[in-house]
């Protein structure tokens, strides 16, 4: 059981990142890159080991990793044209390879980092993560129409003065940031779901793109929150409890579909 602080700590982590990782998922569902977020979760692995290696945060070095993918991945797709899912299914396995090779040689625990635990979170994670989640949201809603356009036509946008491709490099970096920071909840393997099931939730009954994005955030929320408090009445570990929720909330969302069509 968690004590009143770390609960209210943990469940501030679980909205601020549920709704950025929901909201910037919903570009993500889009783009129909859903498996593409999840793959670009693992690459920070690595970045995990790292930081238990030499004793820094996890979240640290799992950013960095990120930061550097993204960066790579960005520049890959404009030098070779290639999808997005290709490249990072290549990134993916090479982070894991990398990864587990310094798991297994540092004899390493990963299993919170793997599967998310917030019972020792801090005043100091909660403000990071909700001043980083808040920026991430208000950066995304600068460029999810130009983002939405570019999906559309990538010549419309080039003809109204829209950059394509720095705006794609900005999304890859706020998707990183939010992905790192969902590592302290759900943790590396489980953190794709965050930018992935709230988002196809939200498709499922959505009549129009803001009712969508917002609708998004809102079950990336109830999945991190639910799964919080879940986690803490059974004593279990936070990221399978938060999978558990959402998946319960894609299924409502499924059959309020199917009953209205």
């Amino acid at each position: 059981m968690f004590t009143l602080d770390t609960l209210i700590f943990s469940l501030s982590i679980g909205v601020a990142v549920g709704i950025s990782a929901g909201y910037l998922g919903s570009l993500m569902v889009l783009k129909k890159m859903a498996l593409v977020g999840d793959a670009f979760s693992h690459v920070a692995l690595p970045g995990l080991a790292l930081g238990l290696l030499f004793h820094f945060p996890v979240f640290l070095g799992a950013f960095a990793v990120l930061f550097v993918s993204a960066v790579v991945i960005w520049h890959l797709g404009r030098v070779t044209r290639l999808s997005y899912e290709s490249i990072v299914g290549a990134t993916f396995t090479l982070a894991l390879a990398i990864g587990i090779l310094m798991v297994v040689n540092g004899q390493l625990d990963l299993l919170e980092a793997l599967f998310g635990d917030i019972k020792n979170v801090t005043l100091l994670d909660t403000i990071t993560a909700v001043i980083i989640s808040i920026v991430a949201i208000l950066l995304t809603k600068m460029i999810y129409k130009k983002l939405v356009l570019g999906m559309i036509s990538e010549d419309l946008a080039v003809s109204k003065g829209i950059s394509v491709s720095r705006i794609d490099l900005l999304y890859l970096l706020l998707v990183s940031l939010v992905v790192a920071t969902g590592i302290q909840i759900v943790g590396s393997l489980l953190v794709g779901f965050l930018v992935a099931v709230p988002p196809a939730s939200a498709k499922n009954i959505s009549s129009n793109l803001l009712k969508y994005s917002l609708m998004s955030a809102m079950f990336g929320a109830v999945s991190a929150s639910s799964g919080v408090l879940l986690s803490n009445y059974l004593n279990v570990q936070s990221g399978p409890m938060v999978v558990i929720s959402g998946i319960t909330v894609f299924a409502v969302t499924v059959g309020l579909r199917w009953k209205t069509r």
